[in-house]
This record gives structure tokens, C-alpha cells and sequence, in this order.
């Protein structure tokens, strides 16, 4: 039997900060929020924080934002779009997920100083 995936919008909404940071486990220059963790393990989604602190040190266009608007886009087909943009709509990367189980139509997170965030955290 498969876990049920729960995530819901309306849940995101009680992350106003955060009280604990939590260390990427391959890029250990990045931490993530509690309401990253959430959404991660309610969606079954660490592969999403992977995409977002794994290439942090490859990627000059992405390394070179300071500030940075993740949006993953999920398609009637079940596949996705990923992009980053510089806080003012211009993207600087975008990535196709040919098949995504995310429970939204939609979710963005904010990267600054290291941290992957929900936007009501910031």
C-alpha cells in the first residue's frame, strides 16, 4: 500500500518563520526551513530541495542571484516545469520533469543566504 500524499495549499499558510534549520545532505552549505522539511516529507518531495541545493555551485546564472524564486509548475500530464528567476521575473534556469507525483498545481520557495524557504517564512 502507498502512503497517501496529504499536501494541501491551506497548510502552507502556518509557516510564518522558523524555530530550526535543517542541513542539506549533499550540499552542506544549504539549510532548509521547517516548512521546507514539511512540504518535503508530506509531498514526498526531497528530490525538490535536492534540485534547488544541488546546483547551487554549478550553475554561474543561479550562483550569481543572491536572491532566488523557485516555481515548480505541475501539468495536466503530470509532468512539471522548474524555474529560477532573480526575484524580478527574469529566469535564469528552467528545467522539464517529465513525470512529478506533487500533490499541487503549483509551489515556490525562496533561496537567500543558503536557506530554502517558503515564502511566508521570509
Amino acid at each position: 500500500m502507498t502512503k497517501e500524499r496529504t499536501l494541501q495549499a491551506s497548510d502552507l499558510a502556518q509557516f510564518t518563520g522558523t524555530e530550526q534549520w535543517y542541513r542539506h545532505g549533499i550540499n552542506r552549505a544549504v539549510v532548509f526551513t521547517e516548512g521546507a522539511k514539511y512540504v518535503a516529507e508530506t509531498a514526498g518531495a526531497h528530490w525538490l530541495l535536492d534540485e534547488i541545493a544541488i546546483i547551487q555551485p554549478y550553475n554561474r546564472r543561479i550562483a550569481g542571484e543572491a536572491f532566488q524564486v523557485w516555481k515548480l509548475i505541475v501539468h495536466d500530464d503530470r509532468s512539471a516545469t522548474l524555474t529560477c528567476d532573480d526575484g524580478n521575473g527574469t529566469v535564469v534556469y528552467t528545467k522539464h520533469i517529465p513525470f512529478t507525483d506533487f500533490p499541487l498545481e503549483e509551489i515556490t520557495f525562496y533561496f537567500t543566504d543558503n536557506v530554502i524557504l517558503l515564502p511566508s517564512e521570509y
